[in-house]
């Protein structure tokens, strides 16, 4: 069966995810991109995994520096991943960070960040999945709303019922 990639891209967009900022250190400076393939992958041990494009610009930046910190956004950051989804720009001009153990940025308001070293990274077809090993993290708004990306919009969670 031929599949369309446009349909595909639609039907897949039927999934609603949240939104990361994906953040590291390369040659001392801060870098990151915005991510919805972001999932929690084994509690023991604990590992995440992100799925950045083969294209990426950024990720061979912290791929190199063997370590990277999940930003999990709210849902009154639309400006930060706004910023984070473009290339060519200093990203961290208008950007307020804190460190993480790895030294990773930690981006102010986030609801909580997972710091990790690059544990493993196998191939996806156009992009790969970078396994995440976790050393550490903290929840930092427990009743912020998340960001939230679905059919090619932005929105947030409306709380439970």
């Amino acid at each position: 069966m031929e599949i369309d990639a446009r349909e595909y891209r639609n039907a897949m967009g039927n999934f609603c995810t949240g939104i990361v900022v994906v953040t590291g250190l390369s040659e001392g400076e801060p870098v990151g991109f915005a991510a919805q393939s972001f999932v929690s992958l084994s509690l023991d041990p604990p590992l995440i995994a992100i799925c950045p494009g083969k294209g990426s610009s950024t990720w061979p930046k912290l791929r190199e520096s063997g370590s990277f910190c999940i930003n999990m956004l709210a849902a009154d950051q639309k400006p930060v991943c706004d910023t984070m989804a473009q290339s060519g720009i200093d990203k961290f001009a208008e950007v307020e960070w804190t460190a993480a153990g790895s030294g990773a940025p930690i981006i102010a308001g986030v609801m909580g960040f997972v710091d990790c070293a690059l544990h493993s990274e196998p191939d996806a077809g156009d992009h790969t999945i970078a396994i995440g090993a976790v050393s550490s993290f903290e929840i930092l708004r427990p009743d912020a709303d998340p960001l939230l990306f679905f059919r090619g919009g932005y929105g947030q969670f409306e709380g439970l019922a």
